[in-house]
């Protein structure tokens, strides 16, 4: 039990870090004079790059057989990177700077949910029951972190990242290892696995699902402070999101154990749909906060689904891996493309466009898993 008490701290931790990562970068560049276009060409870069570290590692945690040395390792370098970065000015140092931080840290996810996942299933307990722990220390930490960047300035994410990477790597220590695979690595199995048609079409929906979530990500901050919001509404922005996020991954035991992986992903898009199209029409910085809120019945439930059904059709020996390949499609080309395209649609059509252009990405993903569900009800007839 003490293992998993471990877990819990490093999943607080680890998200507390990864809220200022994901949150309040954007804010910091946009602080720096950077437009939204730039913002989005820099995450892109950074995304890109991703796509190409995220399968690097899983690979190599795969063949050595170890989740916990692979996070410990790109977690120090990553402290160092992000430090650093959040010291600079210049568009091209915080391109190049950027663009590293994504390669060590960004993989740093994916393994971490392998980790949560196989260590919940060796002991008998839900996911939902670890990964609200991440929720709760992304919640506080964003709040900490909007009000502190409000007193203190920009400069104070630094010390923040630093703080919150230290605690990370010091819960890291106490973590139990897993074995990522049981047996051996198979190339020819993984080619197999990318065959079938019914994972392609799962990777598809990830993807068109996880691109207006990632667009939502990358410019809710600077969304917010374009219709006057402090960067200290931004942190309770974040913080209702998060806090959303832990009632839905503390109850997610009881819709994935009463519902179809495929229907749960078409009812978090539908309420995306409705999330988003809502947010077009907010005219006060506060109206969109509040709608973070749902952030619950769209993240959780379409994230834990996903991963669910994941595990059930990934082989043995390619978990880790297939693990990252979901995250290459979160993370990396979800990140990549929305970040570039929403970034452009910001800055030449404004806030409200772009929250209109997600509502229609998230009900074209309804109208697909219907598609799915119903392909999927045939199949079983």
């Amino acid at each position: 039990m003490t293992s998993i008490y471990a877990l819990r701290a490093y999943n607080y931790f680890y998200f507390s870090l990864l809220s200022i990562f994901i949150s309040f970068l954007p804010i910091y560049y946009s602080s720096q004079g950077i437009s939204a276009a730039q913002i989005g060409i820099i995450i892109g870069a950074g995304a890109l790059t991703g796509i190409i570290s995220q399968p690097l590692w899983g690979i190599i945690s795969d063949r050595y057989k170890t989740v916990k040395k692979v996070i410990l390792l790109i977690l120090l370098l990553s402290i160092g990177l992000g430090v650093l970065l959040l010291q600079l000015s210049a568009f091209t140092s915080i391109l190049l700077l950027t663009v590293l931080l994504y390669f060590f840290f960004l993989p740093t996810d994916p393994l971490t949910e392998s980790l949560n996942y196989r260590i919940s299933q060796e002991r008998g307990i839900s996911f939902g029951s670890i990964r609200m722990y991440g929720a709760i220390g992304y919640a506080t930490a964003s709040l900490i972190t909007g009000y502190v960047a409000d007193g203190y300035g920009m400069g104070s994410l630094a010390v923040l990242f630093a703080i919150f990477g230290v605690a990370t790597v010091l819960s890291c220590f106490f973590l139990p290892d897993v074995t990522a695979a049981r047996t051996p690595v198979s190339l020819r199995a993984l080619g197999q696995f990318f065959t079938y048609r019914k994972t392609l079409w799962f990777f598809a929906l990830v993807f068109l699902t996880a691109l207006p979530h990632r667009m939502n990500d990358h410019f809710l901050g600077v969304a917010i402070q374009s219709l006057g919001g402090s960067t200290g509404l931004v942190g309770q922005a974040w913080f209702w999101n998060a806090v959303s996020e832990v009632v839905f991954f503390a109850i997610s035991f009881w819709f994935l154990n009463r519902m179809k992986e495929v229907t749960l992903i078409s009812l978090a898009a539908a309420c995306y749909t409705i999330r988003y199209f809502l947010c077009s029409l907010a005219v006060t910085p506060e109206q969109i906060v509040a709608l973070q809120l749902m952030q619950g019945i769209t993240f959780v439930i379409f994230y834990t689904a996903a991963i669910q059904y994941l595990y059930k059709v990934v082989p043995e020996e390619w978990k880790s891996t297939g693990q990252t390949v979901l995250a290459i499609l979160f993370f990396g080309i979800s990140g990549m493309v929305g970040s570039v395209l929403g970034g452009w649609v910001l800055d030449h059509f404004g806030t409200s466009s772009l929250f209109l252009m997600m509502a229609g990405l998230s009900f074209a993903s309804l109208l697909f898993s219907l598609f799915l569900r119903s392909r999927s009800v045939e199949a079983a007839n």
